[in-house]
C-alpha cells in the first residue's frame, strides 16, 4: 500500500496526481478509470489546500493508495478544518453557467467521477477522504 506525504501547496498538485496515476496504472485500471481518479484527487486536493488548510504550504496531505481484487482507493488525510459535506448545497446544474456557484461543485463532481466517496473526521486522525473507483473484470 503506497503512501506518501506532500506538502499542501499547489505545486504539489501535479505531483500527487503522478503518484496516484503510477498506483492506479499498477492496478490494472483502463484510461477512462485513470482519468476519473486524476480529476477527483486533484479536486479533492485543491479543496483540502483551499478550505480545510486556508491556504497553501500550512499543513499536508497524505496520500495513501490501496488496491482490491475489485477496488482501486485513495485515502487522504489532513489536520485542516473539518466540514459537514452535507452542509455543502449541490450546484444547480440548470442555471446558466456564469450563475452556478463554485462552492459545492468540486463535491458534486468526485461523486460523479468516482464509485464511492467517504469524508471521516476524529480529533486524532483528522479528515480522512477515502474515494474508490472499483475495478472492470
Amino acid at each position: 500500500m503506497p503512501s506518501v506525504k506532500f506538502l499542501g501547496n499547489y505545486e504539489n498538485l501535479a505531483k500527487i496526481c503522478d503518484f496516484v496515476t503510477l498506483a492506479a496504472k499498477e492496478a490494472g485500471l483502463g484510461e477512462k478509470a485513470i482519468y476519473a481518479v486524476q480529476l477527483a484527487v486533484d479536486e479533492a486536493c485543491s479543496n483540502i489546500i483551499e478550505h480545510a488548510y486556508g491556504g497553501e504550504g500550512l499543513g499536508d496531505i497524505q496520500c495513501t493508495c490501496e488496491t482490491t481484487k475489485d477496488r482501486f482507493s485513495i485515502i487522504l488525510r489532513d489536520q485542516g478544518q473539518s466540514f459537514v459535506p452535507l452542509s455543502v448545497p449541490e450546484p444547480d446544474l440548470n442555471a446558466p453557467l456564469d450563475e452556478i456557484k463554485p462552492r459545492g461543485a468540486g463535491l458534486f463532481l468526485m461523486h460523479k467521477l468516482m464509485d464511492e466517496v467517504h469524508f471521516d473526521f476524529s480529533e486524532d486522525a483528522g479528515n480522512v477522504l477515502t474515494m474508490v473507483k472499483n475495478r472492470e473484470e
